[in-house]
């Protein structure tokens, strides 16, 4: 069980913030990580529109051959995405914990601006104690 990476996506398909937390992770530049956000956005507007059964909010799980990317969608039009291995069962949580991190450390900043990339060292501290070092 592993957590490979965290990305939180703005209300207008934005990458806010990335952070990996495994080495075995392909090196994408911050255009292509910009490009893969975006692209997720997409798609998840697209699942929201495609439910047989009325309303739905979207893609919540989409899984590969070897990760599972798991995303939570806010009230706000926010999206925390993780992606982890098969086999991590605690995906939920950890947005959960991640986005109580986000609203505390970046939300009630007031120097923040909101719909921007984040550049918050509390919020790092948090996501660091929650999830581990990981990689910048």
């Amino acid at each position: 069980m592993a957590i490979f990476s965290l990305w939180v996506i703005n209300k207008a398909g934005g990458l806010v913030y990335q952070r990996n937390f495994a080495d075995g992770l392909a090196q994408l530049t911050s255009n292509e990580y910009l490009v893969l956000a975006g692209t997720l956005h997409g798609i998840h507007a697209i699942t929201s529109r495609l439910s047989p059964a009325g309303s739905s909010s979207g893609a919540q799980v989409i899984e590969g051959e070897s990760f599972k990317m798991t995303i939570l969608l806010t009230a706000t039009g926010t999206k925390f995405v993780l992606l982890t291995s098969l086999a991590e069962a605690t995906a939920d949580s950890v947005l959960q914990r991640v986005y109580e991190a986000y609203a505390d450390a970046v939300m009630k900043n007031p120097f923040h601006t909101p719909e921007m990339p984040v550049r918050s060292e509390g919020f790092d501290t948090q996501i660091t104690s929650l999830i581990g070092a990981g990689q910048p």
